[in-house]
């Protein structure tokens, strides 16, 4: 991977990696002030929530599962939508995650989120658009599946697990993520259908 190729990827990995370990090993209270809260952002207007949550994480495994798949997805999509069209993504997959998540949990005050899967589903699933037959490997099984199958496969797990009680996933911003990729992509490149079938 040529590092100048994909600027707007490493620029985000960095960031959520410094933003994440200041929060899990310097101070706790980091997270709590700018984690998705939805009494927050209802009470106190607090929307800029909704950005500054998705670069912060967990724990260690979380940081470097969503880190890792920006860094394998990532460089590819930005190289064909460039940067501007990469952050269109990204950022409008966060965003349509926190709108989402708001709505189904507007009623849940306490409810609190934080991660960058919304935004990394985004850029996977314009992954999946642009080669649908490209082969992914789902958690290192050995068994690659076509990408556009991979996509569908992780919008309706999303779909079908988003109203599971005692989840500690945020399944609603999955989906919404993925979905905003697709719809994004498909905005910005609406050609691509027809040249990934001919």
């Amino acid at each position: 991977m040529d590092m100048p190729t994909a600027p707007a990827t490493y620029a985000l990995i960095v960031a959520n990696v410094i933003a994440s370990l200041y929060a899990l090993n310097v101070d706790r209270s980091f997270a709590a002030n700018f984690a998705f809260n939805v009494e927050s952002v209802m009470r106190h207007k607090q929307h800029y929530r909704v950005f500054t949550s998705s670069f912060l994480h967990g724990g260690y495994f979380h940081l470097i599962f969503n880190m890792l798949t920006l860094l394998f997805f990532g460089p590819v999509v930005e190289r064909i939508l460039g940067v501007d069209g990469f952050l269109v993504i990204y950022f409008g997959a966060v965003m349509a995650s926190g709108i989402v998540s708001f709505y189904v949990n507007r009623r849940n005050l306490a409810y609190t989120s934080l991660g960058a899967s919304d935004g990394v589903a985004g850029i996977v699933l314009a992954f999946c658009v642009f080669f649908p037959f490209e082969p992914i490997y789902i958690l290192f099984l050995p068994i690659p599946i076509p990408a556009v199958l991979y996509g569908v496969f992780f919008i309706a797990v999303s779909a079908g697990m988003m109203n599971r009680t005692g989840s500690r996933i945020a399944h609603e911003s999955h989906l919404a993520g993925a979905l905003a990729g697709v719809v994004l992509t498909l905005a910005m490149r609406p050609d691509v259908i027809a040249r990934a079938f001919s």
